[in-house]
């Protein structure tokens, strides 16, 4: 814990505060003779408190203007959670419903259904750190791994945009992977794929995303959102249909994954329920233990020396009202002390006359 000014040159009149050490706080009064009377030590040292007093409301005058703050710190806390990059579709075929088409009154495109629930998935994850990539024809670095939970949101906002034609799934999820090489920390790793189809992946990106794997492990999760009437990734197609990447890009980029020897779960999903649901089973999944930083952010303190050289004020403000009673009380005081003098002089007259 540190403390911090915003303007410190306005300590430069620390010295004013020697003036009330140097100058009594209280106005002098004058009388007629000291001699017999005795040291009042509780004078000295409230005339001494008093000066004290003054000096501190100065240095805490000074302190507020310059801007008396604690400094912001980094705390490392241990959570639960995982550092993931959202890797989503933006093919044009994503702006279609679940039954393949437009959205018309009360519908709700694919995008539309994963923009909502991935929305809910970041909010409930305090502690993890997301990336936002999107592909189509190419890749789109979209926002790279960070805790900031709002520039987060607004990433995953912008994917019910327009989409483009084409699924370029195997240069996305390189993009992917080359976010989690550029973190350096010993975090749990994954990749949330989002996409409603696949197209087939060159072999040389394949040995490639081979390597990058191999490279560093990743948790891998593919949450195909499935058009109705299309073949899903786990149907064996029947003798008629040929089982090629080229006319089963899905069921054959499943495979992939599946050969690539790293954590990997695919969840298909032909509505917003069963997106809920894959979600939600991947939220448990990501559950492990993570070191976190937490930025403390600055904390004024300008109020509290203010508060100080308020109380301060006051304190000086009752001295200087009751020194006015004080002043109010003095003749009869005085005369007091002439009317002892007197009685004093008439009883030492026959003691003069005597001798």
């Amino acid at each position: 814990m540190s403390l911090a000014l915003t303007a410190p040159a306005v300590l430069l009149l620390l010295p004013l505060a020697l003036l009330a050490l140097m100058y009594p706080i209280q106005r002098a009064q004058g009388y007629p003779s000291l001699a017999v009377a005795e040291t009042d030590p509780l004078s000295l040292a409230i005339d001494a408190g008093l000066r004290v007093v003054g000096a501190l409301v100065i240095v805490c005058l000074l302190l507020g203007a310059a801007g008396l703050q604690l400094k912001g710190q980094t705390v490392e806390r241990v959570g639960e959670g995982a550092h993931i990059v959202l890797l989503i579709d933006r093919s044009r075929s994503m702006d279609d419903t679940f039954a393949g088409k437009p959205p018309g009154e009360g519908e709700a495109s694919k995008s539309a259904a994963a923009r909502h629930l991935l929305r809910e998935f970041v909010q409930k994850r305090p502690h993890d750190r997301f990336g936002v990539a999107a592909f189509s024809t190419m890749p789109m670095h979209v926002l790279p791994l960070t805790d900031h939970k709002d520039a987060v949101l607004a990433a995953v906002d912008a994917i019910t945009r327009p989409g483009l034609a084409y699924t370029n799934v195997g240069l996305g999820l390189a993009m992917a992977l080359s976010m989690h090489e550029a973190d350096p920390t010993a975090a749990s790793r994954a990749v949330l794929l989002v996409s409603d189809g696949a197209a087939v992946i060159d072999r040389r990106v394949q040995d490639k995303l081979r390597a990058a794997f191999a490279k560093r492990p990743v948790n891998l999760y593919w949450l195909y959102l499935r058009t109705e009437g299309s073949p899903g990734i786990f149907d064996v197609p029947g003798p008629d249909v040929p089982d090629t990447p080229y006319a089963l890009p899905e069921r054959h980029l499943n495979k992939f994954f599946e050969s690539l020897k790293i954590p990997y779960r695919a969840f298909e999903a032909e509505n917003p329920q069963a997106v809920a649901d894959a979600i939600a089973e991947i939220d448990k999944l990501e559950r492990n233990p993570i070191r976190y930083e937490e930025r403390i952010p600055a904390t004024d303190l300008a109020w509290l020396a203010y508060a100080v050289a308020a109380a301060g004020l006051a304190l000086l403000v009752l001295a200087k009202l009751a020194e006015v009673g004080l002043a109010d009380r003095a003749p009869a005081q005085v005369r007091d002390g002439a009317k002892a003098v007197a009685r004093r002089a008439r009883a030492a007259q026959p003691l003069k006359e005597a001798a």
